[in-house]
């Protein structure tokens, strides 16, 4: 499964177990992982592209349940905080608050978190299976917000989640060990305001094996930002009884990150589980008015054991404005807690 999928699997997590909140008994749980890897673009169109980059992500979410509805709950995480320019061993690692929130039920059917959570809209990153299977999708995907968010059960016709939210410009966005900088909200970029002026909602239903979505959301302009970001967002999802998955998703923005490009985000996505075995491909496109399409195509193959570690490997071919790439990404999950 991608690297990055999977870490966003563990991000999710802490919001999906306060919603259990309500039904949990007393007490502390946690869970989480680490993911050892490397990826590398073994050929290129322009040769400064051939680095490679080996890496360890380390997550770990805790939750304390009151027993009456209330939890508290936080998610730490280790990784490199910097982008790779040339060959790397496990530089620059730092740790950060990934989530750290509050968060309480009303009525059988709501769950509120407040605190550093991730708002709802879109979910490739989560829905995609192998390495690369969500890596374009993760540009558009909220993580790190300070706000407050809302899950609300519809008797039966799907769960709306909505929320409002800022870009963290606390201390909580620095890292410890390699320091990744606080950020500020003096700095631009879409809904990096300090205040509470930007917002997301989102459908998701399932009937039976069809799983789909629908969402929309509006990040407010900073500082030096052409103008608001609209953002809107459609999946569909559906399992067939013969062990296979398929995935697409779209999404469209106009003013992407308060600039003046408008973009478009398309994923599909196909798996064939065989066993322990599952084998996946993927076409994936990035379109901005700047910088034109970048084309991601990949398969992959995973194996999950029986303790629950996951081996993967994938092969994929990018074209991003005519320059092509060839990637291979390997990575190893072992799961922890829980």
């Amino acid at each position: 499964m991608n690297t990055k999928t999977k870490a966003a699997l563990a991000f999710s997590a802490p919001l999906l177990l306060c919603a259990n909140a309500a039904a949990a008994e007393q007490g502390f749980t946690w869970e989480g992982e680490i993911e050892v890897g490397n990826e590398q673009v073994v050929s290129s169109d322009v040769p400064a592209n051939e680095i490679r980059n080996t890496y360890a992500i380390i997550t770990a979410t805790g939750t304390y349940t009151f027993g009456n509805g209330m939890a508290i709950f936080s998610t730490l995480t280790g990784e490199s905080v910097t982008d790779p320019t040339a060959d790397r061993t496990f530089d620059d690692l730092g740790l950060y608050v990934e989530e750290l929130g509050f968060s309480f039920g009303i009525g059988e059917s709501t769950t509120v978190a407040i605190g550093k959570l991730h708002p709802v809209f879109g979910s490739a990153w989560d829905d995609t299976a192998g390495f690369f299977g969500g890596t374009l999708a993760e540009d558009y995907e909220l993580t790190e917000q300070l706000g407050i968010l809302a899950d609300v059960e519809l008797n039966g016709a799907g769960t709306l989640s909505f929320g409002l939210f800022f870009a963290d410009d606390t201390s909580l966005s620095r890292s410890w060990g390699t320091d990744r900088g606080r950020n500020r909200s003096n700095t631009g970029g879409a809904g990096n305001t300090g205040k509470l002026d930007s917002f997301a909602i989102q459908w998701n239903h399932e009937v039976d094996n069809t799983r789909f979505h629908i969402g929309a959301r509006h990040l407010s302009a900073s500082v030096g930002d052409v103008d608001d970001e609209q953002g809107f967002v459609a999946g569909l999802g559906h399992s067939f009884d013969a062990d296979l998955d398929v995935f697409a998703e779209v999404a469209s923005f106009s003013n992407f990150g308060g600039t003046a490009d408008d973009a478009t985000f398309v994923t599909l996505n196909a798996a064939y589980s065989m066993g322990d075995w599952t084998l996946s491909g993927t076409l994936s496109q990035r379109d901005l008015d700047s910088s034109g399409k970048t084309d991601l195509h990949s398969i992959a193959l995973e194996r999950e054991f029986s303790n629950g570690m996951v081996l993967g490997g994938a092969l994929a071919r990018q074209d991003d404005g005519g320059v092509k790439d060839t990637i291979v990404g390997l990575n190893l999950i072992i799961p922890l807690g829980g």
